[in-house]
């Protein structure tokens, strides 16, 4: 059989149920595929997308992330508004309708140490999509996404990177963070490692890898790989999706006045005092579509150009990890992402 992320098929590790065994009854239904990411890779184009095929579920909400229960906040328990239990977890997929396959785009899924097997439990025969992407740039476009949603406060990448080692110790974090995980930024980028995780517990043709580069040049055949993998109808009209990329931020203090709002009217733990008066002070017209899309183009700004002493730095450093993902996948991501040009 055909495997379609490239690998061979590697043998099964840990404890799980047998074939085709599933959660409990009572727990309902769970989803079919999951998109275990990576970031900034593309998957909220193709999560998009798949939404609008009739014979794909995927809930409004993206990145329900209920089986990464290591990668949760300092607090251990997920933000209001995400699943705590498996029936909360099931209870997102109750509108599918019989026969349609059901998706659960998280993430940071991939980057987790326990998802994978986390899935396997409940879902052994489940599909996976994983999505990578060249280091540097991910690591670049990831930087001013964690800026953009305030988890980040060290505007330069190069002291953000200097800072992972003290950061690991709890130190030099900002101020309230409830992510430390997501700040450690090269540890985004063990993707061998990443891809064991799930090979070791799903049949090697139940796993998909594609490459953004490919996502990018032809957005179109590589949705329609997705749908033949997922075997759903693949001549179904797909409505094309582009995603914005990151933005820089312009005024910090204003982000972080928007983000508390934003929290606020989700009523999240980390919504405070200043966010909640601003929500109640707020008309509703001043929350129109015309009126967020001028806040953000007073909040952010286009990032500034990347720094390529820095990019180098960090394909030099990550160049075992390239060479390795190709050899693992059988696909020449050296040459394609031009690590063939790296000391």
């Amino acid at each position: 059989m055909e495997d379609p992320g490239g690998k061979p098929i590697s043998s099964e590790g840990g404890s799980r149920p047998a074939a085709g065994e599933t959660a409990p009854a009572q727990a309902g239904r769970l989803p079919d595929f999951y998109i275990v990411g990576h970031q900034k890779c593309g998957t909220s184009a193709l999560y998009a997308m798949l939404r609008g095929h009739p014979e794909i579920f995927i809930p409004r909400v993206k990145e329900l992330r209920y089986f990464a229960s290591d990668m949760r906040a300092a607090s251990g328990t997920p933000p209001r508004g995400r699943p705590r239990t498996l029936e909360d977890y099931t209870a997102w997929f109750e509108d599918a309708e019989p026969g349609q396959r059901i998706g659960d785009a998280s993430p940071q899924y991939l980057s987790s140490r326990v998802a994978a097997a986390a899935i396997a439990d409940v879902r052994p025969d489940a599909k996976i999509i994983a999505i990578l992407r060249e280091p540097a740039s991910f690591i670049r476009s990831f930087h001013l996404q964690m800026l953009s949603s305030g988890i980040e406060s060290e505007r330069s990448l190069r002291k953000a990177l200097a800072l992972e080692p003290a950061r690991r110790e709890g130190r030099d974090l900002p101020r309230d963070t409830r992510h430390p995980g997501a700040l450690m930024y090269s540890r985004h980028v063990h993707y061998v490692q990443q891809l064991e995780r799930y090979y070791d517990v799903f049949p090697a043709e139940n796993i998909l890898v594609l490459i953004y580069d490919d996502f990018r040049a032809n957005n179109d055949a590589e949705v329609r790989r997705v749908l033949r993998f997922l075997g759903v109808d693949d001549s179904a009209p797909i409505e094309q999706v582009s995603t914005a990329p990151s933005k820089a931020v312009r005024a910090p203090l204003l982000q972080k006045l928007a983000n508390e709002a934003r929290m606020a009217r989700l009523k999240r733990p980390k919504a405070g005092p200043l966010g909640r008066t601003v929500n109640s002070l707020t008309p509703d017209v001043l929350r129109s579509d015309a009126i967020r899309a001028h806040w953000r183009r007073i909040v952010y700004s286009e990032p500034p150009p990347a720094d390529e002493d820095v990019m180098r730095e960090m394909r030099r450093r990550f160049k075992p990890e390239v060479l390795a993902a190709s050899e693992y996948l059988d696909r020449d991501l050296v040459t394609l992402w031009g690590y063939d040009q790296i000391a």
